[in-house]
């Protein structure tokens, strides 16, 4: 199987990589005003290449380097120092698991940018992403993905944190950046402008939807049985999700939006990705059942109740998806709750304070938010001396 193992996982990488370009940037690209809608293409392209660059340096070593702390993996790695054509990790060779794991720290920090699109200082977003990838993202990762203090044998015993693809790592660590990065910017002037287009909405939705197969399948590292059940209960969440999330806005406001349901899919997906690799299909419509009337309650409360203008809601969809899967894999019985709530704490901790120091050191290095000229004008034009549209046909 070890041919196999590694041509899924070649296949899992693409996919993986899609979700971001250009899944992600069409799905947040949709949602602002159209002003607006290159800079997020922007955001995300160049996070993608940023992190690429950045994880071959040092991130891949902070977050699977041979170091023996369970805090972080040291740099005996830095640039693959070590690895060849040969080298295995697992049954897979070690640069595809380089590769696989490289897209993952390529969508943690381009997930924040839904936070602060409409408003944000490109040169920040550059500096305090590259920043917030090797000293916040790339030590949780070791800690639980790499062999670290919240895995198995660590500060909770023998049975540590279970993660399978990122509730913690990946949607619990960007929600709550971009939750921080909210605050700390404030909310746009003008947060009354609905999505320019929908219909990009839904077309980057549906990527993330077929990307997030080779995301959770792709975390089992193997072709097998597991991997087809992570994937196949993968799609069932989404769809329930989309679903619960339709039914329980047409219940509260008459109508169900596309924009809504598409919304729920994601939040149904990023519900189910720590528990993917430990439940089967019932708990996955359990799972995604609830994350569609959860997730939307959440926005609720972060736009309405605390005023936060978390703009295209990261923290509510994936933040509170990933902690509720989390949650959900010690309420099934896979996992411990004394571990899966600690691990949480830990990381929502270390997560808060990290990403409020580098925020603070990049906002004093080049600045954060843009002028209100800029932010009323767009910031297309201002930032990056383009339009996505001809305005004047």
């Amino acid at each position: 199987m070890v041919g196999a193992d590694t041509a899924w996982i070649i296949v899992a990488t693409a996919l993986v990589l899609f979700m971001t370009l250009p899944g992600l940037a069409l799905f947040y690209g949709g949602l602002v005003r159209a002003r607006n809608v290159l800079s997020v293409f922007m955001h995300c392209y160049a996070i993608a290449c940023l992190m690429s660059v950045l994880w071959l340096a040092l991130g891949y070593s902070i977050a699977f380097g041979g170091g023996e702390s369970g805090y972080w993996g040291g740099l005996d790695k830095m640039f693959l120092a070590g690895v060849t054509a040969d080298s295995l990790s697992g049954t897979l060779p070690e640069v595809l698991f380089f590769a696989f794991q490289m897209t993952f720290a390529i969508i943690t920090p381009a997930l924040i940018v839904g936070a602060y699109v409409e408003r944000i200082n490109f040169a920040f977003v550059m500096l305090f992403s590259g920043l917030w990838m090797l000293l916040c993202y790339a030590p949780v990762v070791h800690w639980i993905w790499g062999g670290g203090m919240l895995a198995d044998g660590g500060i909770f015993g023998e049975t540590g944190a279970r993660d399978f693809a990122g509730g913690i790592v990946v949607h619990q660590t960007a929600g709550l950046a971009a939750l921080v990065l909210a605050v700390m910017l404030g909310a746009r002037k003008n947060q009354t402008t609905p999505p320019h287009n929908p219909g990009l909405v839904m077309v980057g939705a549906a990527m993330l939807w077929v990307g997030w197969f080779g995301f959770n399948g792709g975390s089992q590292l193997a072709a097998d049985g597991g991997a087809a059940m992570a994937l196949t209960v993968t799609h069932i969440s989404a769809a329930t999700a989309s679903l619960t999330w339709a039914i329980w806005e047409r219940i509260k406001y008459g109508k169900s939006s596309l924009v809504g349901m598409v919304t729920g899919t994601i939040a149904g997906l990023a519900s189910i990705t720590p528990a993917s690799g430990f439940v089967g299909p019932i708990e996955a419509l359990i799972i995604g059942g609830i994350a569609g009337i959860l997730c939307q309650e959440a926005v609720n409360l972060i736009r309405n109740g605390f005023k936060i203008d978390d703009t295209l809601d990261v923290f509510a969809v994936h933040g509170v998806g990933g902690i509720f899967g989390t949650i959900m894999i010690a309420i099934f019985g896979q996992g411990s709750m004394t571990a899966q709530l600690g691990s949480l704490l830990i990381v929502g901790v270390f997560t808060i304070v990290v990403t409020a120091l580098i925020a603070l050191v990049a906002k004093a290095a080049v600045g954060m938010r843009v002028d209100e000229e800029t932010e009323t004008t767009g910031l297309d034009l201002a930032q990056h001396g383009e339009r996505a549209y001809d305005m004047s046909s």
